[in-house]
């Protein structure tokens, strides 16, 4: 068996630590699942799309679940256990300080977007589950972003996240992640928003993993031969056919387009190399092509380069590569988690 595979069965065998965590925001699981990984207990998650509570429920049969926008839960009657956490998580969607697109012309405009097809304002929701902190007083509030929200212009929204965690009792720490550095097969930046409740007296936070890095290629080492049915849903798409062959490993399909054109175009599309952990993985599921066919990756590849279970179920391929595309990679989230509880939450 792979080294790097593993399954939700195996969280079951996990020792508890007695940790009580929500998880907001919570897409299909993957913060989730990086806190059970680590011993915790999840009480409740939240999100607002439908698809992502189907899966959620599904895979990880949470003992509570609130299908509602966020700001919802900050007049709802809410159990006792939610007044007593120990961590509220929580991962705002990031679009608007992506780097890629003109980020600043989203800020504060409504937009109809994937998560629930709701029309919100997405540079709001970071506050909403601040508020949502207010309201509960977890010991500690985690929340992760992209990595857009600590450059450029998006400094100065990130400075009024950090005095508002200041202004409602806690005490907030920035860290700039690398999933790779975690465990996980893929090169994926991430910003983590870490709060300690202003009562709890610790020393600040150190947060440097440093594991080894794990290629595509390791990871995925037994899932090369494939099946009737993902020969057919691996399938090249144009693009891939036109510029995979022109590329080397690790290249964008860009350099070959400038080449080909005389400008540039195609720059989220690559090949992957195998010999190094993924480039990230997001939503559009047909950038990232294999390294040695010319098609496409496997859902069952998708899910060991996020640090998914295998046995994880999604409706389709497509849409199990989104969320995990949409997630924060578990094995990364479980060392979020373990430095928190062992510097933080342990007596």
């Amino acid at each position: 068996m792979n080294p790097h595979a593993w399954h939700l069965s195996d969280l079951t065998s996990v020792p508890q630590n007695g940790i009580k965590v929500m998880s907001t925001f919570a897409c299909g699981g993957g913060s989730s699942m990086g806190y059970k990984r680590a011993g915790c207990q999840i009480v409740a998650a939240n999100d607002i799309d439908p698809e992502m509570a189907w899966h959620y429920k599904r895979n990880l049969k949470p003992l509570q679940y609130y299908l509602c926008p966020i700001r919802d839960l900050l007049t709802a009657d809410l159990p006792p256990e939610l007044f007593a956490l120990d961590i509220l998580d929580g991962s705002p969607p990031c679009s608007t300080f992506s780097m890629a697109g003109s980020r600043e012309k989203a800020w504060g405009k409504k937009k109809h977007f994937r998560e629930g097809q709701a029309s919100q304002v997405l540079s709001d929701l970071f506050f909403d589950y601040l508020d949502l902190v207010e309201r509960l007083k977890p010991k500690v509030a985690i929340a992760e972003n992209v990595k857009g929200m600590i450059l450029g212009n998006a400094k100065g929204y990130t400075k009024l996240v950090m005095d508002r965690f200041r202004e409602i009792g806690y005490r907030p720490q920035l860290f700039l992640l690398n999933a790779a550095d975690c465990g996980v097969p893929q090169r994926r930046e991430r910003v983590f928003f870490c709060a300690l409740r202003n009562d709890i007296a610790k020393p600040l936070l150190k947060l440097a993993p440093k594991h080894k890095w794990i290629s595509a290629g390791e990871a995925t080492s037994d899932l090369q031969v494939l099946t009737s049915e993902e020969i057919k849903e691996t399938s090249p798409i144009n693009t891939h056919k036109r510029f995979w062959s022109k590329v080397r490993k690790g290249e964008s399909y860009s350099d070959a387009c400038m080449k080909e054109n005389g400008k540039g175009s195609f720059f989220n599309y690559a090949r992957i190399d195998d010999t190094k952990p993924c480039r990230t993985l997001d939503s559009h599921c047909l950038t990232s092509s294999h390294w040695d066919e010319c098609r496409q990756l496997t859902y069952r590849e998708w899910k060991r380069l996020g640090s998914f279970p295998d046995d994880y179920e999604a409706k389709t391929d497509k849409i199990g590569k989104y969320m995990i595309g949409m997630s924060v990679p578990p094995k990364m989230t479980e060392q979020v988690a373990r430095a928190v509880i062992d510097q933080w939450l342990k007596p």
